[in-house]
């Protein structure tokens, strides 16, 4: 998330923001990572607003966050912002809640020694989330 919005500030500078925004907004699946170190910019709000309302039942977007779903409402800010986003956001999605040991930890890394098949992440991203049934492409 922190490089996207860096990318969208200068895209916004530098005329590219069209084509980004456009990129962003047909891709099948969009992963925002790191969802929540720092507290949106009203710039920040407006061009998320835009990305998911665009996105909202056409494609698949995953969100990562070390924060409970109920604290992203003031990672957002602005709350009239907040409540659209969340809304567009949250309504369909299927969340998981992860608990355990950080992978980070190299002495809990070496405890793991499975490895999923090779379809196993592929499966799983697909059938948590994919769009609503009948969406627009």
């Amino acid at each position: 998330m922190p490089r996207l919005f860096a990318d969208l500030e200068l895209a916004h500078g530098d005329g590219r923001f069209a084509r980004l925004f456009r990129t962003l907004t047909k891709a099948d699946l969009l992963i925002l990572d790191d969802w929540g170190p720092d507290r949106l910019s009203a710039n920040q709000r407006r061009d998320l607003m835009e990305i998911v309302e665009d996105r909202y039942g056409a494609g698949s977007t995953l969100i990562t966050s070390q924060l409970p779903v109920d604290a992203w409402h003031e990672v957002i800010g602005d709350p009239t912002f907040a409540d659209a986003i969340l809304d567009r956001l949250v309504h369909n999605a299927h969340r998981l809640a992860l608990d355990g040991p950080s992978m980070r930890n190299p002495k809990t890394a070496r405890l793991d020694t499975t490895v999923p098949g090779p379809n196993a992440a592929d499966t799983m991203a697909t059938a948590l989330t994919k769009p609503a049934t009948g969406a627009k492409k």
